[in-house]
């Protein structure tokens, strides 16, 4: 059956405002970054209410704690400046917490004020060091972010705070080891940035780097994967409350960034002046290869390749059987999805590589969408598209609004993306696949693998199975075998 014909772009009625936002806040993704360095806590610089907002939509995708500071800004502060705000806060973050790092991001209204933190961050450690504050003996490292809301979405913050740690301490790599040539039969040491991805992506990315070292535990290929935060979002349960839990990447395997020989980026930072990769290459003469979120084979493909070639080691077996079950799969799978149409949302990044994954599965992305204000999205997606270029519509800086009206034009078959697309998946009648972040409606949202062969694996059951049991369901009579 032929799919109608869209509506012209310009027949979209235009708002002033948004409506029902498809982003979240830049200070929420640069928390979780924070969260994935070892003994690091985030300190907001902000009003109460922004800490506690993201602690709260974290919580409830991760399904664990996480403390989050704040400089607690009130009227007063508002008028004549936060910065003895941000002093109290660091020498009581310093004292109850005793972090190895504190990571400071600013919020809306420090930003709109005007405030001066890497002014005020130099005031306090000049402070520190003259013996003028409380914390003797405790001096963690501090770091800034600059993440306004208005400026930029959670995936931005991410970014921001990812080059925020390692400006602040790659420098200070040839100090601790020299990685580019280690001896021994060890291979050089490698970088690897990951995206905004789960917290079981993140350890399939640390199974698969293990996997060219030939054995378990083996350094022969060192790496520094950053942010970490697989143990410290999706840990054990405890018997007594922790305020720093356990996980993270190590002060001094971020400080080793400055001196590996090469950095792999998932994901493009929108804004080139904080992209960490380029501050790596440009500051400390560290290759830089960006590549897509590794979703789907193509991606997946790609990013393994970027090993093989690095440590000069072919692609261990294990992958090699993973891929080839993926293949079969998808010959098994292809008849149930192949030209359904599919709306897919969500971060950059993600909606990028899903694109990509959907594309050479034969499903259409009638529409690819995210929150972001970024105009080169747009060719980022049409470059991963073979198949369906002609039949996507790609939308930045969209609502879920906006994109059910133009859905409704376009009939697809299922949305796929978080838990803020049941809006937009309940009005047009059709089945929700839930993946990315955020996911505040089901359980096990941070153990969702959607990274390399074994998460595209996952992700292309859960799309077939999705199909299925719509279709079954809608059936008049039912039955047992499709």
């Amino acid at each position: 059956m032929n799919a109608p014909v869209a509506a012209s772009a310009s027949a979209v009625t235009h708002f002033t405002s948004t409506r029902n936002a498809c982003k979240l806040c830049a200070p929420l993704g640069a928390s979780l970054v924070m969260r994935g360095i070892e003994g690091c806590i985030p300190l907001m610089h902000g009003s109460q209410g922004c800490s506690t907002y993201i602690r709260r939509y974290v919580i409830s995708h991760f399904r664990e704690p996480i403390d989050i500071g704040s400089s607690n800004f009130t009227e007063t502060s508002a008028i004549f400046g936060g910065r003895d705000n941000l002093f109290t806060a660091l020498d009581n973050m310093t004292r109850s917490y005793k972090p190895q790092a504190i990571g400071i991001t600013s919020t809306c209204l420090s930003e709109t004020i005007g405030e001066d933190v890497p002014m005020y961050l130099r005031q306090y450690e000049a402070e520190r060091k003259r013996g003028g504050r409380l914390n003797a003996g405790l001096e963690p490292v501090l770091f800034y972010a600059s993440t306004p809301s208005y400026r930029g979405t959670h995936v931005e913050g991410f970014h921001e705070a990812v080059y925020a740690a390692v400006s602040r301490l790659a420098g200070e790599g040839a100090e601790v080891e020299t990685c580019r040539a280690t001896g021994s039969g060890a291979s050089p040491r490698l970088n690897l940035v990951s995206g905004f991805v789960s917290a079981e992506d993140i350890r399939e990315l640390h199974r698969i780097l293990g996997s060219f070292a030939g054995e378990p535990g083996s350094r022969r290929c060192p790496y520094t994967l950053f942010p970490d935060y697989s143990e410290s979002m999706d840990g054990p349960s405890w018997e007594t409350y922790r305020k720093l839990p356990q996980g993270g990447t190590s002060l001094d395997d971020i400080r080793m960034m400055g001196s590996a020989g090469l950095t792999i980026y998932q994901g493009r930072p929108s804004n080139a002046v904080s992209d960490a990769g380029r501050w790596l290459m440009e500051n400390r003469g560290v290759p830089l290869v960006n590549v897509e979120l590794p979703i789907g084979i193509e991606n997946a493909d790609t990013f393994l390749a970027a090993l093989s070639a690095f440590w000069e080691r072919g692609i261990p077996e294990a992958l090699t059987k993973e891929r080839g079950r993926l293949v079969d799969a998808y010959i098994d799978g292809h008849k149930y999805v192949n030209r359904k149409r599919a709306v897919i949302y969500g971060e950059e990044d993600f909606v990028c590589a899903l694109a990509s994954f959907l594309d050479e599965i034969g499903v259409i992305p009638v529409i690819a969408a995210t929150g972001a204000v970024n105009p080169s999205f747009k060719t980022r997606i049409r470059s991963v598209l073979r198949n369906t270029r002609e039949e996507t519509e790609i939308m930045d800086d969209a609502d879920f609004a906006g994109m059910l009206e133009r859905a409704r034009f376009l009939k697809p078959d299922l949305v796929i993306g978080h838990s803020k697309g049941l809006y937009l998946a309940r009005n047009l009648g059709i089945p929700l696949v839930r993946c990315g972040f955020p996911i505040h409606d089901r359980i096990g949202a941070q153990r969702i693998l959607h990274l390399g062969y074994r998460g595209t694996l996952n992700l292309f059951d859960l799309v077939c199975n999705t199909l299925m049991e719509e279709k079954q369901s809608r059936h008049e009579v039912g039955y047992t075998y499709i």
